[in-house]
């Protein structure tokens, strides 16, 4: 039945994209393999299960998880409407009653007359069929060797070590540089020029930092006899604790760099990459990291030229299944050379609750309009969910790391505005307007 779509996993993904295919008359097989099977992280039976924690972040509108909210309420989220109803007091922040929450979703969808619910694991994918894959950060081994087989070996990852990212506006330019090592290519790197004292002062402070616990599942994907990096993930804290100039040999190399300032080479360099062809991101090389979040404000913004750095996503490290988006999917979340498979959730590189939702919503939106014969939807780049997309499937970047809703992979305001509250509600503000506007065409 070509007008029928298997949507794997329960999760807020999956079940966002069941409730759109449901709106739009679609036939839905929904694929959950608890309670049979759970994941690692997993403890209750009912779907959209909250694991980590029962917040859904800020309401307040010039926020970008604010702004975020209010576009899924906008397009239709099975999501807000649930954490509407299962609410608990939480501040300026939307918490809710993590079982009721789940219960409240999976009445929804197990009472819809178009989703069939199949309470089983599925290790393999149907080709031949419609799918939306949404089967979260911790998707079995034998589905993910399918996905493996599916994508290609190369385009899917199974640990998330990643660095910190921050927004460029938020540099101080004036401690900073642009160049390549040896004048090499076109100066893509922005440099944090140290000199000796600087540089020690950062390693006494790295070092003694404090590490973020990790979970289980994560030392035994991580770490090995007494916390052994798993190859390839070595945390600048851990490679710093190697000694002194260790990091001076590594990703704080000075050489083939110049400062301007000085004519000379410095004693040590942080380079910032750009983690997206607008540029308003950059990524701090080679400081993939474990460090508490407040650790990592704390230290590294005593990296010159970051002292009033905004982070928009501070360095972690976890397991987590992540395909290479932007080689594989469209901005509708659909797979360029099958186009009868979409991915959704944080297997396509969103990261938390609302972004892993949000990209259901999208994902079950656009199965249902090409299944129709409607033209898919394609959100304007100010609006939060649009950026979302368009950052999944950014072909320009380099070396793809999951990203949550952050104001830094906006478009920038024409004005520039001094004042980041009122900056970021005239960027919300402009983002839910053409929100509206493209909803109603």
């Amino acid at each position: 039945m070509m007008n029928r779509v298997t949507v794997i996993g329960a999760g807020l993904a999956g079940v966002e994209a069941c409730y759109q295919l449901s709106r739009h008359g679609i036939k839905v097989r929904l694929y959950e393999m608890k309670p049979g099977k759970k994941s690692p992280a997993h403890k209750y039976d009912g779907f959209a299960e909250l694991v980590c924690s029962n917040s859904l972040k800020a309401i307040r509108l010039e926020s970008a998880a604010g702004m975020l909210k209010e576009e899924m309420r906008l397009l239709g989220s099975l999501t807000m409407e649930a954490a509407e109803n299962t609410a608990v007091s939480a501040g300026g922040a939307l918490a809710v009653d993590r079982k009721a929450f789940s219960d409240y979703i999976t009445r929804c969808i197990k009472s819809d007359e178009n989703i069939e619910v199949i309470n089983a694991e599925v290790t393999s994918i149907p080709l031949d069929e419609n799918v939306i894959i949404a089967t979260g950060p911790l998707t079995s081994d034998a589905l993910s060797e399918d996905i493996k087989r599916l994508c290609g070996e190369e385009y899917l990852y199974f640990h998330d070590a990643a660095a910190p990212i921050v927004t460029y506006e938020s540099l101080d330019r004036s401690e900073v540089f642009k160049a390549s090592r040896y004048d090499r290519g076109d100066a893509d790197y922005i440099n944090c020029p140290m000199d000796k004292q600087q540089y020690l002062d950062f390693y006494n402070e790295l070092i003694n930092a404090q590490s973020a616990p990790l979970k289980e599942f994560d030392k035994e994907h991580f770490y090995k006899d007494n916390f052994k990096v798993y190859e390839g993930c070595m945390p600048i804290e851990v490679l710093a604790k190697r000694g002194e100039d260790t990091m001076r040999f590594g990703p704080l190399k000075p050489v083939g760099l110049t400062d301007p300032k000085t004519g000379k080479r410095p004693y040590a360099a942080v380079q910032l990459r750009a983690e997206n062809s607008e540029g308003t991101l950059y990524n701090l090389v080679g400081f993939q990291t474990n460090l508490k979040f407040g650790e990592q404000k704390r230290v590294f913004s005593m990296i010159p030229g970051l002292k009033n750095a905004e982070f928009v996503r501070y360095g972690v490290m976890h397991r987590n299944t992540f395909i290479n988006s932007p080689k594989l999917l469209d901005c509708y979340f659909c797979m360029k050379k099958r186009r009868n498979i979409f991915f959704a959730g944080q297997i396509t590189g969103v990261e938390g609750y609302i972004e892993s939702a949000a990209s259901g919503i999208i994902a079950g939106m656009n199965m249902s309009r090409k299944l129709i014969g409607r033209k898919m939807l394609e959100l304007p780049q100010e609006t939060m969910t649009g950026a979302l997309c368009r950052y999944i499937s950014d072909e320009s970047i380099a070396d793809f790391q999951p990203m949550g809703a952050n104001m830094g992979i906006l478009p920038p305001l024409e004005n520039r505005i001094k004042n980041k509250s009122q900056r970021y509600l005239l960027i919300a503000e402009r983002g839910i307007a053409a929100l509206k506007s493209a909803l109603s065409d």
